[in-house]
């Protein structure tokens, strides 16, 4: 019997070996023990093209960058619950400021993750990065961010983003930043009464975030949360089909000390339900999309740029 679990054993590494191009397992059991070592052995600018790291389960301490050159890199938890990479940064440590909290910096373009659960486990002092995006055609599918202040930094005004069945937790302001990220069927879920999002959306830039039938929770006590405030003037939100709870605030938007943001902000919602979306209760200065405009945000629309990216077929 021992004879033939070792052979069950060798023939499951086997197979392992045969799906993926690298194995991280903290056990010695994978080509690597951290996961910043498997990324650090791809090949830079990798003319194969796409590598795929599988990561057993564990609990990974680890602060990871993908750096601009690895490109192409997909990441695969074994278990999104039980496969965490981990790291606990503020922005008052030695005075790093926010962008250097992360614990996943992801600088690549053409990155991949899937089943993976990032987190910032630092006290609440202040900023607490856990997902850290500048590259672009990023894809995060069944992950989960767990965080409290700025939990999610989508960091490149030209980078587009998918999300993707991925749970994203925090408190203040925790998806920020200037990128174009389409959130489709993601949980968002408020740790305080806070902020949800903070766009610093482009002018020229027309989609900023679209959260498309999304669910929107709060912890127990949680009863004041606004959708978003603008980080800059022409922030650009769209929440479409999404289920909102009572803890959003009825007026659903804040202007973030500046009636004069009232006049650019681009906030619009289409078709939500629950106890937190009542739509004639909102600011005057967002927008509820018509049947005809709502046509106009599909994933291809937002995130195909010059290039014809359709990550919804990948």
């Amino acid at each position: 019997m021992k004879k033939l679990a070792l052979l069950l054993v060798a023939a499951c590494l086997c197979l392992l070996a045969q799906a993926y191009d690298i194995v991280v397992a903290q056990d010695g059991s994978g080509s690597f023990t951290t996961i910043q070592e498997a990324i650090s052995s791809v090949r830079d600018y990798r003319p194969e093209g796409e590598v795929r790291i599988f990561i057993k389960k564990g609990v990974y301490r680890e602060k990871v960058v993908v750096a601009s050159q690895k490109t192409h890199i997909t990441l695969i938890g074994e278990d999104v619950d039980s496969t965490i990479l981990t790291h606990n940064d503020h922005a008052k440590v030695n005075n790093m400021g926010t962008f250097k909290t992360y614990t996943l910096l992801v600088q690549a373009s053409d990155f991949r993750a899937e089943n993976l659960t990032v987190e910032n486990n630092a006290e609440q002092l202040g900023q607490a990065v856990a997902v850290h995006v500048e590259g672009d055609r990023a894809v995060f599918v069944n992950c989960k961010f767990l965080g409290s202040q700025d939990t999610l930094f989508t960091g490149n005004s030209d980078s587009r983003q998918l999300y993707k069945s991925c749970y994203i937790e925090g408190t203040t302001d925790f998806i920020f930043g200037p990128a174009t990220a389409w959130f489709e069927s993601c949980t968002l879920h408020s740790k305080k009464n806070s902020y949800i999002t903070a766009a610093s959306t482009p002018e020229q830039h027309k989609f900023g975030y679209v959260f498309h039938r999304c669910t929107l929770t709060a912890a127990a006590g949680v009863d004041n949360v606004y959708l978003g405030r603008p980080w800059r003037a022409f922030a650009a939100v769209a929440f479409i089909s999404c289920r909102l709870g009572a803890h959003i605030r009825p007026g659903g938007w804040d202007n973030w000390r500046s009636a004069e943001n009232e006049k650019t902000a681009r906030y619009f919602e289409y078709k939500n339900t629950g106890a937190g979306a009542a739509a004639a209760q909102r600011v005057p200065w967002s927008h509820q999309l018509t049947d005809q405009q709502a046509e106009a945000y599909t994933v291809e629309n937002a995130l195909q740029g010059c290039d014809g990216w359709h990550p919804a077929s990948k």
